[in-house]
């Protein structure tokens, strides 16, 4: 090489060792932090990925936290329904007890009814102190509110477990009966019998009457009247759950009376039947034969879906709606004639965010009814404070099968309640935190394949890098002090 103003080699070396750096800050930087993508020059595809799949680990992360926390909401309410569930318990073996009244002081009897108000007074007290956080669970501040367009002369009850209500909106529920409930019924026809009071034609008799509450025996004499089978029956109404009352129907020239022998709730869980044992029981020749019905079950949609019903009680369980309601019988009973009653869930309920992304689908909400003795019951056969000491139902006062009726119906509250929460946070919580922690797997691996550095491949790399310096470095060297060769030439 003869020239000296520009060294060529030299400056190929200077940038090459310039890069070499460059790749040796890389590799140092990517093992000290151990990702391989530090700033959007290292990758900028590859960044944009990234971001968005951490942005989903974070979601996913904070989906199962959240499921979580409300099974915590869930556990802490399901412990306290379970204490409330022994005191009611306690109150039925206290009303068991109350009415073997005939082995029982005075003093007895008053002293259960004074442990009965002690036991509601401490459902009332859970009620009111059951809390999560500082949030109420069992006081009626997790119910769903309805609008003030329910009409009570339609539907007597209503219970929301759960409800998807749109955001700053209401739920429209439409009730329609399509077919009415009925009793199970007898008609007997007195020939030619106008007069209840008149002989109903009958022979000395005994019959056996039979209803879902239990089985009674009535012996009649011959000629007893229609009022007074009528009477005999609805004496005994509580034991067999079956009542009678007369009726006319114009058919010709006489108007025969008839007694129609009814079941005294409504549904296809009712029947009455009428067994005569001897005798003729109103009609002549029956031979002994047994004259049997079945109640029916009302026919419901609920907005347009078929509800399943028992008797006036109907059941709807959807993705968007899951509620109970129970219908007047003037509503869900009576003759066959399509109608209808709507109102509004207008919000309310305890709403569960479970997915990374908020949207109506990644939730779910559930109602949690007040479980105070003022609720639990319901409109049709009473609520549980009635049973106190003063109420409409006081246990000392020997009101025990409406008290039986009241306790059931709370007894089952508590439990469906119970199960719903239960049925919430194994089906639907637990599940969820499950698939959860196999999407938080998966996308951190996708994550970690994208960002990450691979150690092994970097430290090969810096080694290599590490070498190339010090190569270069030495080709500058050479490359530096080839110019001087031309001193040889000046001799």
């Amino acid at each position: 090489m003869s020239r000296i103003n520009t060294n060529v080699p030299a400056l190929q070396a200077i940038g090459r060792l310039s890069n070499i750096h460059l790749d040796l800050n890389t590799r140092l930087e990517r093992l000290s932090t151990g990702l391989r993508i530090n700033r959007g020059k290292d990758d900028p595809a590859g960044l944009i990925a990234s971001e968005t799949l951490r942005a989903e680990i974070h979601g996913i992360g904070q989906a199962i936290d959240n499921s979580n926390r409300a099974i915590n909401v869930i556990s802490t309410a399901e412990g306290a329904l379970n204490e409330v569930s022994a005191l009611l318990l306690g109150v039925r073996d206290l009303l068991v007890a109350t009415a073997n009244e005939g082995a029982l002081t005075s003093e007895e009897i008053a002293a259960n009814q004074l442990e009965i108000d002690a036991l509601l007074s401490s459902i009332d007290r859970i009620a009111n102190n059951t809390t999560f956080g500082g949030l109420k669970l069992l006081d009626g501040h997790r119910s769903y509110t309805l609008s003030s367009n329910l009409d009570p002369s339609d539907i007597a009850s209503v219970a929301i477990f759960s409800a998807r209500v749109p955001e700053n909106s209401v739920r429209n529920v439409v009730v329609q009966v399509i077919q009415s409930a009925q009793t199970a019924q007898i008609a007997l026809v007195a020939q030619e019998q106008s007069d209840p009071a008149a002989p109903a034609h009958t022979s000395a008799t005994t019959i056996e009457i039979a209803g879902s509450t239990g089985t009674e025996t009535l012996s009649f004499a011959s000629g007893a009247t229609l009022d007074e089978i009528k009477t005999a029956i609805n004496d005994i109404r509580d034991v067999t759950g079956v009542s009678a009352v007369l009726s006319t129907v114009a058919a010709g020239p006489a108007t025969p009376v008839t007694l129609l022998i009814n079941s005294t709730r409504y549904g296809s869980d009712e029947f009455v039947s009428v067994k005569p044992i001897s005798g003729n029981f109103i009609e002549a020749g029956n031979n002994g034969a047994t004259i049997d019905d079945i109640g029916r079950d009302a026919s419901v949609l609920i907005n347009g879906q078929a509800a399943a019903v028992r008797g006036l009680r109907a059941d709807l369980r959807s993705t968007g709606l899951d509620m109970r309601i129970y219908l007047t019988p003037e509503f869900g009973g009576g003759t066959d004639v399509t109608r209808s009653s709507s109102f509004d869930i207008t919000g309310g309920g305890s709403i569960f965010q479970l997915t990374p992304t908020v949207s109506p689908v990644g939730q779910v909400s559930i109602g949690i009814d007040s479980i105070s003795t003022a609720n639990l019951g319901n409109n049709v056969v009473g609520h549980l404070n009635t049973l106190v000491s003063g109420g409409a139902n006081e246990v000392s006062k020997g009101n025990f099968i409406a008290a039986q009726e009241i306790l059931s119906d709370a007894i089952n509250q508590v439990a469906v309640l119970r199960g719903r929460l239960g049925s919430l946070q194994k089906n639907q919580l637990q599940t969820n935190i499950n698939s959860q922690q196999v999407a938080l797997e998966n996308v951190t691996a996708s994550e970690s394949a994208i960002r990450d550095a691979d150690i092994a491949e970097e430290v090969a790399a810096l080694t290599r890098a590490q070498i190339l310096v010090q190569s270069t470095q030495a080709t500058l060297l050479i490359a530096t002090n080839a110019p001087s060769a031309v001193l040889s030439l000046l001799g």
